[in-house]
């Protein structure tokens, strides 16, 4: 069995943090442990869920589903000590890359000031035959052009009302889940967290009729991989991407 090349350890020296995805559940499925753990440091974490995950259970309309989920993901925030989510209301599966998407995103950014912005995935697969989601790939491109262009006060300017200024202090946009990974973060004190707000999606999961399916067992996989590579039991792994000019 070929060794895994080692992981480089995540900075922890910040303060502030967006998560933006998708859907409700993508910062479930992989970095949820990790914010967990950050939140526990005293660090200010907020989410930004770009829908609603409407489009998400086949037996619910979407306004029915849209209710359900936006309430599993706040108590799935609880339960990792993130308070402040911002639900942006675009619809669900059908997201495309473009100015609309990264204007909605740099205004988030300008908002919130964070020192660190996290999202998921957005290579064309998660390092196999799977690919990757469109929504996923979507908004990932897009975060990082809009973190970008919230430091420039030219682009959107008509969002600098009432006070509110270009961002430009983002150091790094990390993609949990990616199968570039390049950093990761020990997750070992906190992995029964990230499995617990996993299983606050209920509605969700029972939806897509994985019968018998276990959220600490699909979870644990990657962790112990993660973990491994950085020498811990359990870890979350991300790619970063540096958003200071030439590095």
């Amino acid at each position: 069995m070929t060794e895994m090349e080692p992981l480089e350890k995540l900075s922890e020296d910040w303060q502030r943090a967006l998560c933006i995805v998708a859907h409700p559940d993508d910062m479930e499925f992989g970095a949820a442990a990790a914010v967990a753990r950050w939140t526990a440091q005293g660090k200010e974490i907020s989410y930004c869920l770009v829908t609603s995950g409407e489009a998400g259970i086949d037996r619910l309309t979407p306004d029915e589903c849209r209710e359900v989920r936006e309430a599993e993901q706040v108590e799935s925030c609880r339960i990792v000590g993130v308070t402040d989510i911002d639900f942006l209301g675009m619809a669900d599966g059908v997201l495309e890359y473009g100015v609309e998407l990264r204007a909605a995103l740099a205004q988030v950014v300008r908002e919130r000031r964070p020192d660190i912005v996290i999202t998921g995935n957005f290579r064309e697969t998660w390092g196999g035959r799977n690919l990757n989601q469109a929504d996923h790939i979507a908004v990932g491109r897009a975060v990082v052009d809009a973190v970008r262009d919230a430091g420039n006060r030219w682009i959107f300017p008509e969002q600098l009302t009432d006070g509110l200024e270009p961002w430009g202090g983002v150091r790094e946009v990390w993609a949990f889940g990616s199968p570039q990974a390049t950093h990761a973060v020990d997750t070992t004190e906190t992995f029964d967290i990230g499995v617990a707000s996993l299983d606050a999606h209920r509605a969700y999961i029972d939806g897509l009729g994985w019968e018998n399916w276990d959220a600490a067992e699909f979870l644990e996989g990657g962790a112990r991989i993660s973990g491994a590579r950085i020498g811990a039991k359990f870890g979350a792994a991300f790619e970063v991407f540096p958003m200071g000019w030439g590095e």
